[in-house]
């Protein structure tokens, strides 16, 4: 089974029902359980569990220091490229976009390296778009085998790949991928996907299956805020986060909650997700999920970053740079702007100072010794 054919037997009327319930009188129940179902989840994304923010974040904070301890993972982002030949309306590398693009060579790439490890990052995560010419398998592959001569844990964020790919991509020293559905609505999907490989829902919501069938051993999920409802979008990454949880019961997990930043001239409906609903969201998934990671990026401010540590989040980006070569001074074009812009260090002394302790890597798989 895949995730494609599990979710085909959520009934979305009920689902609909479930997250849009005004009314709970079930909510201070669900709040005392030691281990909540997807059913309690979905009503804590309703707006009957609006009220019960401040019980939600009580909870939150104590589940994940059970679970977590004071640590926090920190991981730095690194594009290799911004070619693509996907047309998402609401991407900065949308291929139509007339754009400074470029894709990093050997040489610029271990510039990039370089520096990131001087600074003290352990933890990467390497990026692309979708141009399978210049950036496909063949390049990510020569990619983590260069990585992984300077650090001991790589993530990936790219192009929807084969099961084939992925093998390859762990044989190559990968530890992890990254990928969103970006919107779990296929109308939604179908409208913000115009043109290229990633126009198949299907085929990228079953890219964690292929993945950790194929050898990674940590996915993370989740959903572009912002694209439609909010309480849609989680419960379907709500769901897709416990299939996997259940298929997959040596995987790591982790949920991000990237928001929409701002788009000029943008030609489409957005969906408003305020801080509160951020903060609910990150809050439901500590509880109904207390083991996997949760993931803020530096999309979100410094301020509402520093808050949300200790109350859910687990692992957060720190000093990002979101263009190709954007470490060593590059003029190409980024993908987005970020909002907190500290250096690893004033991050690392902000968890101190919230008594935290900073994590570059915490995980030794050669140690270990086992498979997904």
């Amino acid at each position: 089974m895949t995730f494609s054919q599990f979710v085909s037997t959520i009934n979305e009327d009920a689902l609909y029902h479930s997250v849009g319930c005004t009314a709970n009188e079930n909510i201070p129940v669900i709040l005392e359980k030691q281990y909540l179902d997807y059913q309690d989840f979905l009503a804590l994304l309703s707006p009957a569990a609006g009220p019960y923010l401040d019980k939600m974040i009580e909870r939150a904070r104590k589940m994940t220091r059970d679970q977590f301890g004071n640590t926090v993972r920190l991981y730095v982002p690194l594009y290799l490229s911004n070619e693509c030949i996907n047309s998402c309306v609401y991407c900065g590398f949308n291929h139509g976009k007339k754009i400074r693009r470029k894709t990093l060579n050997k040489e610029e790439l271990l510039k990039e390296l370089t520096i990131l490890k001087k600074i003290g990052f352990q933890h990467i995560l390497l990026l692309t778009g979708d141009k399978a010419e210049v950036a496909g398998a063949d390049y990510v592959t020569e990619a983590i085998k260069l990585t992984s001569e300077y650090f001991p844990y790589i993530s990936l964020e790219i192009f929807a790949a084969t099961a084939e790919e992925y093998s390859k991509f762990a044989a190559a020293g990968a530890n992890g991928l990254t990928i969103y559905q970006e919107t779990y609505h296929k109308p939604t999907y179908k409208t913000m996907h115009l043109k290229g490989p990633k126009k198949d829902y299907l085929w990228r919501l079953d890219s964690p299956d292929r993945a950790l069938s194929a050898g990674i051993r940590k996915i993370g999920i989740g959903a572009l805020l912002g694209l439609y409802d909010w309480r849609y979008e989680m419960a379907l990454v709500g769901a897709h986060a416990y299939y996997l949880a259940k298929q997959y019961w040596r995987a790591e997990l982790s949920v991000s909650f990237p928001r929409l930043r701002d788009i000029s001239g943008k030609l489409f409906q957005t969906y408003q997700v305020d801080d509160k609903s951020l903060v609910r969201i990150i809050t439901a998934f500590r509880l109904f999920l207390p083991w996997i990671d949760l993931v803020l990026s530096t999309r979100e401010s410094a301020s509402l970053r520093d808050q949300l540590v200790g109350i859910g989040i687990t692992q957060i980006s720190a000093e990002s740079r979101t263009n190709p070569g954007g470490y060593n001074q590059s003029d190409s074009s980024e993908q987005f702007s970020v909002a907190d812009n500290r250096s690893l260090e004033e991050v690392k002394i902000m968890l101190a100072q919230k008594g935290f302790d900073p994590v570059l890597k915490d995980w030794s798989y050669e140690l270990q010794g086992n498979s997904v």
